[in-house]
């Protein structure tokens, strides 16, 4: 059986006066949200990343499912 393979790139951006924190909360409600998403579609996640690259945080999440083709 052949895999299929999916990348979801998510990017949050630091706000001058908010919480330190504030990119860990809206990203782990919006991740949780999109792993729920896919989990539905039968994709599995295998691999993260994130990166940071001024004032932006970039995440990536690396999902496969079985395909039928």
């Amino acid at each position: 059986m052949k895999k299929e393979y999916k990348l979801e790139s998510l990017i949050y951006y630091s706000k001058a006066f908010a919480g330190k924190t504030h990119i860990l909360e809206t990203s782990s409600k919006d991740i949780q949200k999109k792993l729920d998403e896919m989990a539905k579609e039968g994709w599995r996640l295998v691999s993260t990343d994130a990166t940071d690259f001024g004032i932006g945080m970039y995440f990536y999440l690396y999902f496969e499912r079985d395909s039928n083709f």
